[in-house]
C-alpha cells in the first residue's frame, strides 16, 4: 500500500478536549506489567508474547500511544525501537515525561491520524493500537491509516474493549455517557472480515480474549439504588470469582469477553 497525502474525514465519538483533560490528570510513571492482581491485562500481554518476537532491530509504533504504558512493556520485554503517535499535545508531553521517568527512549509524533499529513513519517515493522478503533465511525478507514505506517510484511495488531452482549447492557445501565463515546459495531469481529479482504491481510490470530471482565464496569454515572446494586454486584464478581479462578478466562465469546484482538501480516 502506497503512502498518500489524502486526508480521510472520520466521524469521532470523542472530543480532543476530553483526552487533554484526561492526560492532564494522569500521574506518572505509568506502565503495564504482568501481575497476579490483573489477570485480564496479563492475557493481553501474553497475546503479545505469543505472537511477537524479541528483536532489537525492529521498530514499533502505537497509534493513540499516550502515555506509553504498553510501549514501555515492549521496550523492556522485546527491546524494540519505540514510537508513539497521538494528537493530544498534553498526551505527547506526558509520554515523553513518562519515558524519562522510566529511563527509556521513545520517539513521539504529535499528529492527527485523519487530519494531518503522515506521508513524511517512516514505516514501522509493527503498528498497533489498543482502545483506539472503537472511537471512530469507519473501521475500514481507521485500519487503512494504520497500514499506511506499516512496512510490507509487517505486523498489524488491533485491540479494543468489547461492549457487546452482557457488557453492553451493564455499560448502558451504569455509564451511558461513556458508552456513547464508543462505536459498538467496531467490536463485532465478524465485521472485521470486510477490511481483511479489502486490504488482503494475512490473518495470524483473531478472536475474543480475557474471558468475562467485570473490571470494565468501573463507572457508575447515575447513583440510583439499582445502579449501585449492579455496580457492587459486578465488583463482587470480579474479586470473588474472576480474579481467583483463572481457568474461567479461557472461555470466550463476543457476548461476554472483555477484549477483542486481530493480528495480521501486511501482504502488499
Amino acid at each position: 500500500m502506497e503512502k498518500n497525502t489524502v486526508f480521510m474525514e472520520q466521524k469521532r465519538f470523542t472530543k480532543q478536549q476530553d483526552w487533554e483533560d484526561y492526560w492532564e490528570k494522569l500521574e506518572l510513571p505509568a506502565e503495564v506489567k504482568k501481575s497476579k492482581d490483573n489477570l485480564y491485562r496479563n492475557i493481553i500481554l501474553e497475546t503479545f508474547d505469543r505472537f511477537l518476537t524479541q528483536d532489537s532491530e525492529l521498530t514499533i509504533l502505537e497509534i493513540g500511544g499516550a502515555p506509553g504504558r504498553y510501549l514501555a512493556y515492549f521496550a523492556k520485554k522485546f527491546h524494540y525501537n519505540i514510537n508513539a503517535l497521538d494528537y493530544s499535545e498534553i498526551g505527547c508531553r506526558k509520554t515523553q515525561d513518562n519515558f524519562k521517568l522510566l529511563n527509556l527512549e521513545v520517539s513521539v509524533y504529535q499528529k492527527d491520524l485523519f487530519a494531518d499529513d503522515i506521508s513524511d513519517m517512516p514505516e514501522f515493522d509493527i503498528v498497533y493500537s489498543i482502545g483506539f478503533i472503537e472511537h471512530f465511525a469507519d473501521l475500514k478507514i481507521v485500519v487503512e491509516k494504520h497500514l499506511q505506517l506499516l512496512k510490507p510484511g509487517g505486523i498489524l495488531f488491533i485491540g479494543a474493549p468489547n461492549f457487546l452482549g452482557i457488557n453492553h447492557w451493564v455499560q448502558k445501565t451504569l455509564a451511558p455517557q461513556n458508552l456513547a463515546q464508543h462505536n459498538i459495531a467496531t467490536m463485532d469481529i465478524e465485521k472485521w472480515n470486510d477490511y481483511e479482504k479489502c486490504f488482503k491481510l494475512d490473518t495470524i490470530f483473531k478472536g475474543y480474549i480475557g474471558g468475562f471482565e467485570p473490571g470494565l464496569f468501573h463507572r457508575c454515572e447515575k447513583q440510583t439504588l439499582f445502579n449501585r446494586l449492579v455496580f457492587y454486584f459486578f465488583r463482587g464478581i470480579k474479586y470473588i470469582i474472576t480474579d481467583r479462578f483463572e481457568f474461567l478466562r479461557k472461555f470466550n465469546s463476543k457476548f461476554w469477553s472483555g477484549f477483542v484482538v486481530g493480528i495480521y501480516r501486511k501482504t502488499e
